[in-house]
């Protein structure tokens, strides 16, 4: 017998509308998967009059999301509306009415992630949010169920696909960050706005979640290090590419051996052999290393509707099945659904300080002699090995980039490295300092 369960979707942009069109046009195929129909019973919007290329019918519509709770046939609220202020509200009244909740909202995960799942496990309501993450990609669901038993020693990715477009142009096209971004804009890869995507804080919200489900606790957004993509120009494209490697904006995710867990975001150069380098475009990927299951790459779409939409119906047919379960087996819920488990095999985040890696160093000098020996006597003196140095020729008495490449330091040592070279007379722009990872 095929199910027919009501819910109500909170937030109706693009992935709520994606969702929608699906369900409208594809539940036989759905039914016939899962043995479940979705019958849409409230919409929440914030403008009843806006025009929209997806037109359901005007009875669902409100714009109260307390609305939504006043319906007994609603058994699973999905969370679309984006903030974390009336998501947040939402969100813990469906709990506490023991409604199903799913939703992709990464930055409330992030910031609140912790209350919203004590809260969970509290009124033993499931939680579905792979959406969250990655767009279309099954991420979410293989680290919380696929690789259970593995003790996960890295996760890196590119998270977000306006940043890995910008910088895939720069790149391939030999645009500059402004041309890049304009580009984007024009094709409908970045918001009007778009802060977020490029100074690295949408990663970083993803980021938490993944560190979160890989190392059983939530670490702090402060307490990270989030660099954007904004000081990326077209010569350190250059460089890169002729030392041999790509820029990407870079999640890194990793336990230390102190079993403290390490958290990064911020423009990397990465080998032009790894796989991760390859991924361009508005594209995603995250390679997950495993002691069990060793290296895996996942890849694919990380944004838009439909990508997205497709995490959202997959979410809606696990929270169907749990409602099922529940049915079968009384009132208790499996608490295994509850999609988030918290343990102590780990301590605490690292301070970005003490967190170490490769670096490149870009800085725009005098072309003096005597520069070069001062700035590498200032990394000396922090104990940051030189690996590599590259002055190229300038005309006589104008400016010059100065490249490095460094040895293993902690981000603590090279910034106070970096505030003491940018004292020189002879530096005359702020330093550049990315990352490196062999990844």
């Amino acid at each position: 017998m095929i199910k027919s369960i009501g819910i109500a979707l909170a937030g109706f942009g693009t992935v709520g509308a994606g969702v929608f069109d699906y369900l409208q046009h594809q539940s036989d195929l759905l039914a016939e998967r899962s043995g479940f129909r979705f019958d849409v019973r409230s919409i929440v919007v914030r403008d009843l009059k806006k025009n929209r290329d997806v037109a359901p019918p005007s009875s669902l519509f409100t714009t109260s999301w307390r609305d939504l709770l006043k319906d007994p046939e609603i058994k699973i609220i999905v969370e679309l509306l984006g903030g974390t202020t009336d998501a947040f509200d939402l969100i813990k009244a469906a709990i506490e009415s023991g409604r199903m909740v799913v939703t992709g909202n990464k930055a409330l995960l992030a910031e609140h992630g912790q209350e919203i799942f004590a809260l969970a496990k509290k009124h033993d309501v499931p939680i579905f949010y792979e959406a969250a993450v990655a767009g279309g990609i099954p991420i979410i669901q293989s680290l919380r169920d696929a690789f259970v038993g593995n003790r996960i020693e890295s996760i890196h990715g590119i998270l977000n696909g306006t940043s890995n477009y910008i910088l895939s142009r720069m790149q391939e096209a030999g645009l500059d960050y402004k041309a890049a971004l304009a580009e984007a804009a024009e094709l409908g890869y970045a918001e009007a706005d778009p802060t977020f995507d490029v100074n690295g804080g949408d990663a970083a919200h993803k980021a938490i979640i993944l560190a979160a489900l890989a190392y059983g606790f939530w670490v702090k957004l402060e307490a990270i290090r989030v660099d954007g993509i904004e000081a990326v120009t077209a010569a350190d494209i250059f460089f890169a590419r002729n030392l041999g490697y790509n820029i990407k904006l870079l999640a890194t995710i990793r336990s230390a051996a102190d079993d403290s867990i390490e958290v990064t975001v911020a423009p990397t150069l990465i080998s032009k052999n790894s796989v991760l380098a390859s991924v361009n475009g508005v594209f995603n990927a995250i390679a997950v290393k495993g002691d069990l299951v060793g290296d895996a790459l996942f890849y694919g779409r990380g944004a838009g509707r439909k990508p997205t939409a497709s995490s959202v119906i997959g979410d809606l047919v696990e929270a169907a099945f749990a409602l099922k379960s529940e049915k079968i087996h009384g009132n208790g819920r499996d608490k295994g659904k509850i999609n988030f488990s918290f343990h102590s095999l780990y301590g605490t985040s690292r301070a970005a300080a003490d967190i170490c890696s490769c670096y490149y160093l870009r800085l725009t000098v005098e072309d003096q002699p005597g520069v070069l020996g001062k700035i590498a006597t200032l990394l000396g003196d922090a104990e940051i090995g030189i690996a590599s140095a590259i002055q190229p020729e300038s005309l006589e008495g104008s400016e010059a980039s100065l490249v490095f490449m460094t040895h293993q330091a902690s981000y603590g040592m090279i910034s106070l490295a970096l505030e003491k070279i940018q004292k020189l007379s002879c530096v005359k722009s702020k330093p550049v300092v990315f990352n490196v990872e062999a990844v």
